[in-house]
């Protein structure tokens, strides 16, 4: 079962979803300033390696890290969670926020609502 990440798991998470593959110092190399100290990244890696989002190979005494969770699975996770702390599990409410929130336009919505329809008929 996936877990929830923090926002400093999540942003790690984030580089090795993009780059399929990293050293710790390739990651911090891909943080934002001020980056974090290696020790600091090389924790929540294997913080991620315990909650079962990241696994390595040793290559002699350097370690490869990758993500052995989907992306997309965690996206779906985030998702769900959203809809159900602040949606209510409707899309409806979810839609209705972002008309709201974001000022879309008419052409944005029918994009929407196509694509609600779209997905409505292939179940």
């Amino acid at each position: 079962m996936i877990k929830e990440l923090t926002k400093a798991e999540e942003q790690i998470m984030l580089i090795l979803w993009e780059m399929g593959e990293a050293l710790v110092k390739d990651v911090i190399e891909k943080m934002n300033e001020p980056k974090p100290a290696y020790n600091t990244v090389s924790t929540v890696i294997r913080v991620l390696e315990g909650k079962g989002f990241v696994d390595h190979k040793a290559i002699g005494n350097t370690y490869i890290y990758f993500p052995i969770v989907k992306e997309t699975d965690y996206k779906r996770f985030a998702l769900n969670k959203v809809m159900n702390n602040y949606f209510e599990n409707s899309y409806e409410s979810l839609v209705s926020f972002l008309v709201k929130e974001k000022s879309m336009s008419t052409k944005e919505l029918d994009e929407i609502i196509q694509l609600a329809e779209k997905l409505k008929n292939n179940k």
